[in-house]
């Protein structure tokens, strides 16, 4: 399992910068090779993604959600095993630090070869920067502001 771990400065609000985030479905904009990302329930999404010619289909579930602080994830059906955090840190007012870490196993021939290239941590890196100027521009609105604690069947508001 490879561990990738990038950062970056948002000039947003640390608000703005976590309701972005919890606007999964939005990921396809900032996100090089993710086709679709649906939202299932305040838990789980499924995602689509075509990355190198090879399309994957795959669940995660958000295990650990803490308002302006945190979400947590890990992949649960499909092909894709992966887990991951972003959790963001106000600079000052109108700065916010996001940071990202994914724990990704590379499945193939294709995904092994990217992985031994560094080519995950790249796409990272420009997901990453893809996102600040997302969210600087404007993005979307709203968010999800709810609490999804680890070993919770559901979720609170």
């Amino acid at each position: 399992m490879s561990t990738v771990k990038e950062t970056v400065d948002v000039e947003v609000p640390l608000r703005r910068a976590y309701d972005q985030w919890t606007q999964f479905e939005d990921f396809p904009r900032f996100m090089e090779g993710v086709e679709e990302v649906r939202q299932l329930d305040e838990r789980h999404n499924h995602w689509t993604t075509s990355i190198g010619g090879v399309r994957r289909e795959f669940d995660t579930e958000i295990v650990d959600q803490l308002v302006d602080d945190r979400v947590t994830w890990r992949s649960i059906g499909g092909e894709v095993q992966q887990r991951g955090s972003v959790r963001f840190e106000p600079l000052d007012e109108t700065h916010t630090r996001v940071e990202l870490t994914m724990d990704v196993e590379p499945t193939g021939i294709a995904e092994k070869g990217a992985d031994a290239l560094g080519l995950i941590d790249r796409r990272v890196k420009s997901d990453l920067r893809r996102f600040k100027d997302y969210v600087e521009s404007g993005g979307s609105t709203g968010g999800w502001r709810g609490r999804i604690a680890p070993g919770d069947p559901g979720a609170t508001h």
